[in-house]
């Protein structure tokens, strides 16, 4: 595989020459500063590869684009989408041009990655990213006070959930919310608490089925124009990978999965595979879905979770969660053997340590939550040693 190295731009507090010494070459970026919805133009692209390659020394690319945001009128199926299909085309055939041909995407209604605590203690001093199921609760029923929120838990979690209100501040659900905004990059909107239920308005009456039926109508627009231009679209799966807020997500399982390759059959149309964000479902057997859908797997995000009975995960070392890592590599580098056999240049699958613990001095920088240097390069550490092992056992 490909080692690469997710990049939030030229105010990342990760630097490039960071980025070089973990050892990766290939870089993962996107233009967060372009508002969903607009055009990126090649002078904006460029212009990011011109900052990645200005110092040769560090023989850094961008390799793999993340993410090329779909506006959420899109996903509602709400108006005239058809400026909107087109800016999405006209930016996938830019990039194109500039040599970028895996973009990843996602279609996560309203939010991203969620999260609602950012810094778990871990032994020794490090920190951790956690998602708390009454915490969660606390904030749909009673902060939130989303119509049908406490339907949606057992009593066990809404006795957590009350306590929890009971004890809490202010601040404290002040950082809730801040907590479950993190999961957005750059530009990305954050809602307050009534901006997020005017957005879940918007939803009230998108059932799933529609929701599916809206992505399938984004892949038929985009994907002929991707095989056009020679990329490969892979979608990332939904985090966590279960309903938040009433919101229907439709990536999250193998079955959701199968219906989003099918609904337009194209090597165009594929997937990220995220051992993480699948992961954190106990129905997902992660490595069995890596190997359903091999063929069709053009980037990969390595992590782990481990799981809690009630639904809660928490970031795990990437060696060390309910994730069989080691046969989830070997599946990926079989993959990769395979292309290599067939006489594919792009033999190679990009993966990247999605994730890490914040350990000894990461959080003297302001790096993305989720994103430390220290912690993501044990993780590249930890399964650039894995690949080696497997590949000279196979």
């Amino acid at each position: 595989m490909e080692e690469t190295w997710r990049w939030f731009g030229p105010d990342d507090a990760c630097e490039l020459k960071h980025i070089r010494q973990t050892g990766a070459r290939g870089i993962v970026t996107a233009l967060h500063h372009v508002p969903y919805g607009e055009i990126w133009t090649t002078d904006e692209i460029r212009r990011r590869q011109a900052i990645i390659g200005a110092d040769p020394s560090l023989g850094l690319e961008w390799r793999v684009v993340e993410s090329l945001p779909i506006h959420e009128d899109i996903k509602l199926g709400a108006g005239n989408l058809t400026p909107l299909f087109d800016q999405y085309r006209q930016s996938l055939r830019n990039l194109a041009a500039c040599g970028l041909k895996i973009i990843c995407y996602n279609f996560m209604p309203i939010l991203d990655w969620t999260r609602t605590e950012l810094g778990q203690p871990l032994p020794g001093g490090g920190t951790a990213l956690r998602f708390n199921l009454h915490e969660y609760a606390a904030f749909d029923c009673y902060i939130l006070n989303r119509p049908g929120a406490e339907d949606e838990q057992d009593s066990a979690t809404l006795d957590k959930a009350r306590a929890w209100m009971a004890a809490s501040s202010q601040s404290d659900r002040d950082r809730l919310l801040g907590n479950i905004m993190a999961g957005l990059p750059g530009a990305y909107a954050r809602y307050d608490v009534p901006g997020l239920r005017a957005m879940l308005e918007r939803y009230s009456d998108v059932s799933r089925y529609e929701l599916r039926e809206n992505f399938a109508r984004f892949l038929r627009e985009v994907v002929p124009t991707a095989e056009e231009v020679g990329i490969r679209l892979c979608v990332h799966p939904d985090d966590p990978p279960r309903p938040l807020f009433g919101l229907d997500r439709i990536v999250s399982s193998a079955e959701d999965i199968d219906f989003i390759l099918s609904a337009v059959p194209s090597p165009s149309n594929g997937l990220t595979l995220c051992s993480g964000s699948l992961g954190a479902n106990p129905a997902n057997d992660v490595p069995a879905i890596a190997g359903r859908f091999a063929d069709k797997i053009h980037f990969a995000h390595l992590r782990n979770v481990k799981k809690d009975p009630d639904g809660s995960f928490m970031e795990a070392d990437h060696l060390g969660g309910d994730t069989d890592m080691v046969k989830l590599v070997r599946i990926l580098l079989a993959e990769c053997r395979r292309r290599k056999a067939e006489g594919r240049a792009d033999w190679r699958i990009p993966m990247r340590p999605d994730h890490g613990h914040e350990l000894i001095d990461d959080h003297t920088r302001k790096t993305h939550p989720g994103y430390p240097i220290i912690g993501r390069l044990r993780g590249l550490a930890e399964l650039r040693g894995v690949m080696a092992a497997v590949s000279a056992l196979d």
